[in-house]
């Protein structure tokens, strides 16, 4: 089933190839009214989700992730226009050189192919993957976890027959129905078929996948996010900044999980940050300082610096300088998205120097790190590694190159 699914996308890829923006643009158009008018049908699906998923004890984040309501829907199909809206990303001329025998030399954009895409419980990223592939020139093999079965099958089979009504080979998006870790890791060998996979999801989806593959791997990492509170951050600002971060959706890989704040400023902020968080009754886990401040606070272990809780639970570190700030940092942090707190700019700039992770911020939640926060549409994944993309991939991170050599008759 797998290699048909392959043979499949490798003919769609070769079709897509040959289809102009404006034919791409109608198919993402008639995906977004297809949604919208299908919502309840997609809605239906994922209440027996909902409810297969209390039944196995997911926890309240996974739920979290794994719920479609119609805002959530609405929020898919407008990620279709907003990719619709944005340049065509393929046959665009990076370079030209004119060699001294007469050779022109072009260096363009173009689609990667076939991309497989595996993840767990978010069956928006069904819509937003196969959108951005599809924008981009790529057929896509979408692989997604047995959580969201029922979501996934509603979603694109209303995408596959908006897709057709179009003009463009329907399997240009095909979902693996099977499940089964077999599927899985049979979807990790296809490297006949597949020009890349892209894993979505927990730490542990995301290290089997970069292990077990044979295909080339864009790592999106699991998001240990640090808020650090340097000693002449405005208390305010960070208290809520650190609440937007922690609370606006616990669920997702952006959303801060630890904190790091200055010695000289703890006795002021802590307490601040702590009020503000016990609203959402907010687990405050901290080292022997941080407890010397809030005594209620929980005892915070080694592994708790280094854990994405992805639930109302924030770990606590507490430094003497910018440079230990730094450093622990580096040690814990899944290279996602990092912030400081600061009114010192030359504190401020070091940090974002030196700080090795995909997104580095100033006085601003590390809650922007997403596709659509950075105006690139909807997102395929937030890149953690460092060869081809990093960061929240869009459009341009979906492409490779190629060189087109015009001639008169040249030979070597």
């Amino acid at each position: 089933m797998l290699e048909q699914l392959g043979i499949n996308a490798k003919a769609a890829a070769q079709s897509l190839a040959c289809a102009d923006t404006k034919m791409k643009n109608k198919a993402l158009k008639n995906i977004s009214k297809a949604l919208i008018d299908n919502a309840q049908k997609i809605i239906d699906a994922n209440k027996i989700d909902l409810e297969n998923g209390e039944k196995a004890g997911l926890s309240s984040g996974l739920l979290d992730r794994l719920m479609l309501n119609e805002q959530r829907i609405k929020d898919m199909a407008d990620g279709c226009i907003q990719v619709s809206r944005l340049d065509d990303p393929c046959d665009i001329v990076l370079d030209t050189v004119t060699r001294p025998n007469g050779l022109v030399i072009k260096k363009v954009s173009c689609a990667m192919g076939v991309i497989g895409i595996i993840y767990e419980a978010r069956p928006n990223v069904t819509a937003d993957a196969a959108v951005l592939c599809l924008k981009s020139g790529n057929a896509v093999i979408l692989r997604g976890g047995k959580e969201a079965i029922n979501s996934n099958i509603a979603i694109s089979d209303i995408m596959r027959k908006a897709i057709k009504e179009s003009g463009i080979d329907e399997n240009a998006v095909q979902l693996v129905h099977d499940t089964t870790r077999e599927s899985s890791t049979k979807l990790m060998q296809m490297k006949d078929y597949l020009d890349c996979l892209i894993p979505r999801g927990s730490k542990g989806l995301i290290k089997a996948v970069v292990e077990n593959s044979t295909v080339p791997v864009i790592e999106t990492g699991s998001g240990n996010c640090h808020i650090y509170v340097d000693e002449t951050a405005d208390i305010q600002m960070a208290a809520d900044i650190i609440f937007n971060a922690k609370t606006q959706r616990i669920s997702v890989c952006n959303a801060c999980e630890s904190l790091v704040i200055h010695s000289s400023i703890i006795d002021k902020a802590l307490p601040a940050i702590k009020a503000k968080l016990d609203e959402m009754n907010v687990q405050i886990k901290g080292d022997e300082r941080t407890k010397a401040v809030c005594p209620d606070i929980d005892d915070a272990s080694e592994e708790d610096f280094g854990t994405e809780y992805l639930d109302y639970i924030i770990s606590v570190k507490t430094v003497d300088s910018l440079d230990e700030a730094i450093k622990h940092i580096n040690k814990y942090s899944t290279g996602h998205s990092e912030a400081i707190i600061t009114e010192n700019k030359e504190n401020a700039e070091e940090f974002m120097k030196r700080i090795d992770s995909s997104s580095v911020y100033h006085n601003a939640s590390t809650r922007f790190t997403d596709g659509g926060e950075f105006g690139l549409g909807a997102e395929i994944g937030i890149s953690t590694q460092k060869l081809h993309a990093r960061g929240p991939m869009g459009l341009r991170e979906l492409t490779t190159t190629k060189y087109l050599i015009f001639g008169d008759g040249q030979i070597r």
